[in-house]
């Protein structure tokens, strides 16, 4: 998995007054958990650039005065009109504890479907799964080659060794839409 270095400054101090003036000082107030004890911190806007607008996950190394930790981002909140970061969670990685954490589907192959007039469609764009920090993959990869029209591949037919998927079995990701000039036509 991809990794990704932070720097963040510890809050001595937590509360609305206080959270209100990070934020106008274009600072995002955090918590990370899942260690010893909650660490209040906060970081530059800036650096969440990297980690929220973009579909990969990282491994974030973050650095708090000195003190180094390996964590991944758990949640974001936004503002609901400026889309401004509000509020960041982190958790703290253990190499003996699994974490759950949503990662990208990542579509290979060309569906024989694709090639009969059909069209591909991506249902489901990021599933959940629980794992060991040494075995999270950067995505997961689906195979659609044998995908036929009007098929559909599910959740539960996904193989798995190092992770569970922890999304419905039954939920469709990638399925191959039959066109309307071909429907009611028998092959």
């Amino acid at each position: 998995m991809k990794s990704l270095d932070m720097i963040g400054y510890y809050r001595h101090q937590t509360g609305k007054r206080s959270t209100k003036d990070l934020r106008k000082a274009a600072n995002v107030p955090c918590v990370m958990y899942g260690g010893e004890k909650l660490v209040h911190f906060y970081s530059p806007m800036f650096l969440f650039n990297k980690l929220v607008y973009t579909p990969e996950v990282h491994i974030i190394n973050l650095n708090i005065e000195g003190d180094k930790f390996r964590c991944i981002l758990q949640d974001v909140q936004f503002h609901p009109v400026s889309e401004i970061i509000l509020h960041a969670d982190f958790l703290e990685l253990r190499d003996n504890k699994p974490v759950k954490i949503e990662v990208p589907i990542k579509i290979v192959g060309n569906a024989i479907g694709v090639q009969k007039g059909g069209r591909l469609l991506t249902k489901l764009r990021k599933v959940r799964i629980k794992a060991l920090p040494a075995n999270l993959p950067d995505y997961v990869e689906i195979d659609v080659t044998n995908l036929d029209l009007g098929k559909n591949i599910r959740v539960g037919d996904i193989k798995t060794d190092k992770f569970e998927i922890l999304n419905t079995p039954t939920l469709p990701v990638a399925s191959v839409e039959v066109p309307r000039g071909l429907r009611g036509q028998s092959s």
